[in-house]
């Protein structure tokens, strides 16, 4: 008769619901929106015209990212997690074009 030997530490389908975050990484994710905020600022003094709009749209993105994964721990989470976070953000860029997609369809006409 063989023994099972179950580790109720690590769950292979469900993610390591014990998994400790070294305070490094912290720091360092704390220092990395700390530079993308004065990346923020900084290019809000510089004028470029219509790309100003879309690089601050686009840091805002990245510390989103690092603030969604480690601070919020999806980067350990079960992929379930994962999913339900990708089906957010999918469901968020959808309302997005639709709405612009509107936007742009109300000068149509007048051109």
């Amino acid at each position: 008769m063989s023994e099972h030997i179950v580790d109720h530490n690590v769950d292979k389908d469900h993610g390591d619901p014990e998994h400790i975050v070294s305070p490094k990484v912290y720091i360092v994710i704390f220092l990395a929106l700390l530079l993308g905020t004065a990346l923020t600022i900084g290019a809000s003094f510089v004028d470029l015209h219509e790309w100003n709009p879309i690089i601050a749209l686009a840091i805002a993105v990245v510390k989103a990212t690092l603030v969604v994964l480690f601070f919020m721990h999806v980067k350990y989470s079960p992929k379930l997690t994962k999913l339900a976070v990708g089906a957010g953000i999918f469901m968020f860029l959808v309302l997005v074009g639709m709405t612009l997609s509107d936007y742009i369809s109300r000068a149509w006409g007048r051109w």
